[in-house]
Protein backbone atom coordinates (compact mmCIF):
# COMPACT_ATOMS: atom_id res chain seq x y z
CA UNK A 1 0.00 0.00 0.00
CA UNK A 2 0.97 3.72 -0.57
CA UNK A 3 1.08 5.15 2.83
CA UNK A 4 1.71 8.62 1.82
CA UNK A 5 -1.95 8.00 0.14
CA UNK A 6 -3.46 5.70 2.62
CA UNK A 7 -2.86 8.97 5.02
CA UNK A 8 -3.99 11.68 2.83
CA UNK A 9 -7.07 10.19 2.45
CA UNK A 10 -8.05 9.50 6.28
CA UNK A 11 -6.67 12.76 7.27
CA UNK A 12 -9.35 14.33 4.39
CA UNK A 13 -12.03 11.78 6.08
CA UNK A 14 -11.00 12.95 9.68
CA UNK A 15 -11.40 16.76 8.62
CA UNK A 16 -14.48 16.64 6.58
CA UNK A 17 -16.16 14.92 9.59
CA UNK A 18 -14.50 17.19 12.23
CA UNK A 19 -16.50 20.54 10.04
CA UNK A 20 -19.56 18.87 10.12
CA UNK A 21 -19.26 17.58 14.20
CA UNK A 22 -18.25 21.52 15.14
CA UNK A 23 -20.83 23.65 16.64
CA UNK A 24 -23.20 24.47 13.87
CA UNK A 25 -24.12 28.12 13.03
CA UNK A 26 -27.33 28.24 15.53
CA UNK A 27 -25.47 27.01 18.55
CA UNK A 28 -21.95 28.08 17.23
CA UNK A 29 -19.68 30.08 19.90
CA UNK A 30 -18.14 33.31 20.22
CA UNK A 31 -16.83 34.16 16.61
CA UNK A 32 -13.23 34.60 18.51
CA UNK A 33 -13.14 31.17 20.70
CA UNK A 34 -14.25 29.93 17.16
CA UNK A 35 -11.40 31.07 15.82
CA UNK A 36 -8.74 30.43 18.20
CA UNK A 37 -10.43 26.54 18.65
CA UNK A 38 -9.69 25.96 14.45
CA UNK A 39 -6.99 27.74 14.59
CA UNK A 40 -4.88 25.24 16.00
CA UNK A 41 -7.66 21.83 15.10
CA UNK A 42 -6.88 22.64 11.36
CA UNK A 43 -3.28 23.75 11.77
CA UNK A 44 -2.05 20.54 9.75
CA UNK A 45 -1.34 18.02 11.87
CA UNK A 46 -1.06 14.38 10.45
CA UNK A 47 -4.06 13.29 12.37
CA UNK A 48 -2.00 10.06 13.61
CA UNK A 49 -4.43 9.21 16.61
CA UNK A 50 -7.41 9.69 14.62
CA UNK A 51 -6.19 7.62 11.77
CA UNK A 52 -5.28 4.72 14.36
CA UNK A 53 -8.42 4.27 15.10
CA UNK A 54 -9.55 4.01 12.13
CA UNK A 55 -6.51 1.60 10.89
CA UNK A 56 -7.37 -0.33 14.24
CA UNK A 57 -11.21 -0.91 12.87
CA UNK A 58 -9.84 -1.72 9.49
CA UNK A 59 -7.71 -4.51 10.94
CA UNK A 60 -10.73 -6.59 11.85
CA UNK A 61 -12.79 -5.44 8.69
CA UNK A 62 -15.11 -3.03 10.22
CA UNK A 63 -15.81 0.14 8.65
CA UNK A 64 -15.30 3.49 9.40
CA UNK A 65 -18.49 5.43 10.05
CA UNK A 66 -19.04 3.86 14.10
CA UNK A 67 -15.52 4.96 14.57
CA UNK A 68 -15.60 8.53 13.34
CA UNK A 69 -17.11 10.17 16.32
CA UNK A 70 -14.26 8.96 18.36
CA UNK A 71 -11.39 9.38 16.26
CA UNK A 72 -12.74 13.36 15.81
CA UNK A 73 -12.66 13.32 19.91
CA UNK A 74 -9.63 12.13 19.77
CA UNK A 75 -7.91 14.60 17.44
CA UNK A 76 -9.87 17.43 19.26
CA UNK A 77 -8.58 16.30 22.53
CA UNK A 78 -5.06 16.32 21.41
CA UNK A 79 -5.43 19.67 19.71
CA UNK A 80 -6.22 20.91 23.16
CA UNK A 81 -3.58 19.39 25.31
CA UNK A 82 -0.97 21.35 22.10
CA UNK A 83 -2.86 24.05 23.40
CA UNK A 84 -2.56 23.78 27.08
CA UNK A 85 0.98 22.79 26.55
CA UNK A 86 2.35 25.71 24.64
CA UNK A 87 1.46 28.16 27.27
CA UNK A 88 3.60 30.21 29.48
CA UNK A 89 2.72 28.17 32.35
CA UNK A 90 3.35 25.30 30.65
CA UNK A 91 6.35 24.46 28.28
CA UNK A 92 6.09 28.49 27.05
CA UNK A 93 6.80 27.57 23.32
CA UNK A 94 5.95 29.86 20.64
CA UNK A 95 6.14 27.64 17.89
CA UNK A 96 3.86 24.44 16.61
CA UNK A 97 3.94 23.01 13.37
CA UNK A 98 5.90 25.59 12.12
CA UNK A 99 3.22 28.39 13.21
CA UNK A 100 2.61 30.75 15.60
CA UNK A 101 1.05 28.73 18.87
CA UNK A 102 -2.35 29.57 20.34
CA UNK A 103 -1.79 31.89 23.08
CA UNK A 104 1.06 33.95 20.67
CA UNK A 105 -2.31 34.56 18.15
CA UNK A 106 -4.86 34.86 20.42
CA UNK A 107 -4.12 35.66 24.18
CA UNK A 108 -3.45 33.35 26.89
CA UNK A 109 -6.72 33.53 28.42
CA UNK A 110 -8.24 32.84 24.70
CA UNK A 111 -5.63 30.08 24.46
CA UNK A 112 -7.08 28.58 27.64
CA UNK A 113 -10.49 28.93 26.76
CA UNK A 114 -9.76 27.18 23.17
CA UNK A 115 -8.65 24.13 24.70
CA UNK A 116 -11.07 24.19 27.28
CA UNK A 117 -14.07 24.13 24.10
CA UNK A 118 -12.00 21.51 22.40
CA UNK A 119 -11.52 18.92 25.30
CA UNK A 120 -15.69 20.03 25.82
CA UNK A 121 -16.66 19.49 22.90
CA UNK A 122 -14.59 16.36 22.25
CA UNK A 123 -16.69 14.51 24.60
CA UNK A 124 -20.09 15.48 23.53
CA UNK A 125 -19.34 14.34 19.50
CA UNK A 126 -18.13 11.17 21.52
CA UNK A 127 -21.00 10.88 23.73
CA UNK A 128 -23.23 11.63 20.04
CA UNK A 129 -21.49 8.94 18.27
CA UNK A 130 -22.29 6.29 21.36
CA UNK A 131 -25.90 7.46 21.30
CA UNK A 132 -26.28 7.04 17.66
CA UNK A 133 -25.20 3.22 17.69
CA UNK A 134 -27.98 2.15 20.31
CA UNK A 135 -27.28 -1.57 19.35
CA UNK A 136 -23.81 -1.20 20.96
CA UNK A 137 -24.08 1.39 23.32
CA UNK A 138 -22.32 0.02 26.07
CA UNK A 139 -19.54 -0.53 23.63
CA UNK A 140 -19.54 3.56 23.17
CA UNK A 141 -19.81 3.64 26.67
CA UNK A 142 -16.39 1.79 27.07
CA UNK A 143 -14.84 3.50 24.30
CA UNK A 144 -15.87 6.93 26.07
CA UNK A 145 -14.48 5.52 29.55
CA UNK A 146 -11.10 4.25 27.65
CA UNK A 147 -10.25 7.95 26.20
CA UNK A 148 -11.28 9.77 29.33
CA UNK A 149 -9.57 7.21 31.17
CA UNK A 150 -6.40 8.04 28.99
CA UNK A 151 -7.14 11.81 28.94
CA UNK A 152 -7.54 12.42 32.46
CA UNK A 153 -5.42 12.33 35.88
CA UNK A 154 -3.90 8.87 35.90
CA UNK A 155 -2.93 9.44 32.00
CA UNK A 156 -2.34 12.61 29.78
CA UNK A 157 -2.74 14.99 32.29
CA UNK A 158 -1.01 13.40 35.05
CA UNK A 159 1.88 12.76 32.72
CA UNK A 160 1.97 16.34 32.19
CA UNK A 161 2.42 16.88 36.27
CA UNK A 162 4.78 14.25 36.25
CA UNK A 163 7.29 16.12 33.28
CA UNK A 164 6.42 19.30 35.41
CA UNK A 165 8.19 18.26 38.40
CA UNK A 166 10.95 16.49 36.15
CA UNK A 167 12.05 19.60 35.19
CA UNK A 168 15.54 20.79 36.01
CA UNK A 169 16.56 17.33 38.30
CA UNK A 170 18.67 14.71 37.33
CA UNK A 171 16.01 12.36 35.23
CA UNK A 172 15.80 8.45 35.45
CA UNK A 173 14.79 6.06 33.59
CA UNK A 174 11.96 4.93 35.67
CA UNK A 175 10.87 7.99 35.63
CA UNK A 176 11.10 9.21 32.24
CA UNK A 177 8.69 5.95 31.29
CA UNK A 178 6.02 6.81 34.03
CA UNK A 179 5.93 10.61 31.92
CA UNK A 180 6.06 9.15 28.52
CA UNK A 181 3.58 6.54 29.02
CA UNK A 182 0.78 8.61 30.78
CA UNK A 183 1.69 12.14 28.62
CA UNK A 184 1.86 10.80 25.08
CA UNK A 185 1.43 6.90 24.96
CA UNK A 186 -1.73 6.54 26.99
CA UNK A 187 -3.85 8.60 24.20
CA UNK A 188 -1.99 6.62 21.19
CA UNK A 189 -2.59 3.47 23.11
CA UNK A 190 -6.71 4.46 23.72
CA UNK A 191 -6.87 5.32 20.18
CA UNK A 192 -6.06 2.04 19.08
CA UNK A 193 -7.97 0.35 21.65
CA UNK A 194 -11.17 2.89 20.53
CA UNK A 195 -10.66 1.01 16.86
CA UNK A 196 -10.42 -2.27 18.31
CA UNK A 197 -13.37 -1.48 20.57
CA UNK A 198 -15.65 -0.26 18.47
CA UNK A 199 -14.75 -2.57 15.54
CA UNK A 200 -15.73 -5.53 17.14
CA UNK A 201 -12.84 -7.10 18.55
CA UNK A 202 -12.35 -10.48 19.63
CA UNK A 203 -10.86 -10.52 23.35
CA UNK A 204 -7.51 -12.17 21.78
CA UNK A 205 -7.63 -9.02 18.92
CA UNK A 206 -7.91 -6.58 21.39
CA UNK A 207 -5.41 -8.16 23.48
CA UNK A 208 -2.88 -7.66 20.26
CA UNK A 209 -3.84 -4.30 19.38
CA UNK A 210 -3.25 -3.28 22.63
CA UNK A 211 -0.09 -4.47 22.33
CA UNK A 212 0.70 -2.95 19.33
CA UNK A 213 -0.41 0.50 20.79
CA UNK A 214 1.30 -0.03 24.08
CA UNK A 215 4.21 -0.12 21.98
CA UNK A 216 4.06 2.49 19.92
CA UNK A 217 2.71 4.87 22.30
CA UNK A 218 5.37 4.38 24.05
CA UNK A 219 7.66 4.49 20.91
CA UNK A 220 6.15 8.09 19.76
CA UNK A 221 7.74 9.98 22.37
CA UNK A 222 11.40 7.87 22.36
CA UNK A 223 11.61 9.40 19.00
CA UNK A 224 10.30 12.70 19.66
CA UNK A 225 13.45 12.98 22.35
CA UNK A 226 15.61 11.86 19.70
CA UNK A 227 14.27 14.30 17.36
CA UNK A 228 14.63 16.96 19.60
CA UNK A 229 17.84 16.63 19.37
CA UNK A 230 19.31 15.27 16.19
CA UNK A 231 15.74 16.12 14.20
CA UNK A 232 15.76 19.75 13.58
CA UNK A 233 12.92 22.20 13.12
CA UNK A 234 11.58 21.24 9.90
CA UNK A 235 11.10 17.71 10.90
CA UNK A 236 8.89 18.53 14.50
CA UNK A 237 7.47 21.99 13.57
CA UNK A 238 9.37 22.90 17.03
CA UNK A 239 12.56 24.75 17.91
CA UNK A 240 15.62 22.82 17.88
CA UNK A 241 16.99 21.60 21.16
CA UNK A 242 14.02 22.85 23.48
CA UNK A 243 13.62 19.89 25.77
CA UNK A 244 17.07 20.39 26.83
CA UNK A 245 16.79 24.38 27.33
CA UNK A 246 13.97 23.59 29.61
CA UNK A 247 15.92 20.59 31.16
CA UNK A 248 13.12 18.40 30.22
CA UNK A 249 12.99 14.58 31.26
CA UNK A 250 13.72 12.50 28.32
CA UNK A 251 15.45 9.46 27.52
CA UNK A 252 18.72 10.56 26.11
CA UNK A 253 19.15 12.77 29.11
CA UNK A 254 18.33 9.39 31.24
CA UNK A 255 20.49 6.70 29.46
CA UNK A 256 22.12 8.24 26.11
CA UNK A 257 21.28 8.31 22.92
CA UNK A 258 22.75 5.25 22.09
CA UNK A 259 20.29 2.98 24.45
CA UNK A 260 17.22 5.18 23.56
CA UNK A 261 17.93 4.44 19.83
CA UNK A 262 17.75 0.51 20.56
CA UNK A 263 14.61 1.32 23.05
CA UNK A 264 13.00 2.79 19.67
CA UNK A 265 14.30 -0.31 17.97
CA UNK A 266 13.16 -2.77 20.44
CA UNK A 267 9.70 -1.10 20.70
CA UNK A 268 9.24 -1.00 16.60
CA UNK A 269 10.09 -4.72 16.61
CA UNK A 270 7.62 -5.71 19.69
CA UNK A 271 4.20 -3.62 17.84
CA UNK A 272 5.34 -5.55 14.38
CA UNK A 273 5.19 -8.44 15.95
CA UNK A 274 1.59 -8.03 17.71
CA UNK A 275 0.22 -7.59 14.63
CA UNK A 276 1.31 -10.84 13.14
CA UNK A 277 -2.70 -12.88 13.70
CA UNK A 278 -3.82 -10.05 11.50
CA UNK A 279 -2.36 -10.17 7.83
CA UNK A 280 -2.73 -7.91 5.30
CA UNK A 281 -5.61 -6.33 6.91
CA UNK A 282 -3.14 -4.64 9.72
CA UNK A 283 -0.49 -2.75 7.04
CA UNK A 284 -1.75 0.16 7.83
CA UNK A 285 -0.96 -0.31 10.95
CA UNK A 286 2.70 -1.69 10.31
CA UNK A 287 3.13 1.20 7.97
CA UNK A 288 2.37 3.36 10.34
CA UNK A 289 4.50 2.05 13.03
CA UNK A 290 7.17 2.32 10.32
CA UNK A 291 6.11 6.08 9.63
CA UNK A 292 6.50 7.12 13.98
CA UNK A 293 10.05 5.76 14.96
CA UNK A 294 11.71 5.09 11.65
CA UNK A 295 11.53 8.87 10.89
CA UNK A 296 14.41 9.10 13.94
CA UNK A 297 15.75 5.24 14.09
CA UNK A 298 15.55 4.15 10.08
CA UNK A 299 15.40 0.21 10.04
CA UNK A 300 18.77 -1.30 9.88
CA UNK A 301 19.73 -2.74 6.16
CA UNK A 302 22.14 -5.45 4.64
Amino acid sequence: MNLTRYMEERRRLVDRTLKTVLPSQEGKPPRVLDKAMRYSLFSGGKRIRPILALASAEALGAPHEPVLPFACGLEMIHAYSLVHDDLPAMDDDDLRRGKPTNHVMFGEGMAILAGDGLLTEAFRIMAEGALANTRKADVGLRALREVATAAGAIGMVGGQVLDIAAEKKKPTRAGVEAIHTRKTGAMIRASVRVGALVGGATPRQYERLDQYGTAIGLAFQVTDDILDIEGGTEKTGKREGRDAELQKATYPAAIGMDKTKQLARKLRQEALSALKPFGADAEALRQICHLIVDRAVPPETG
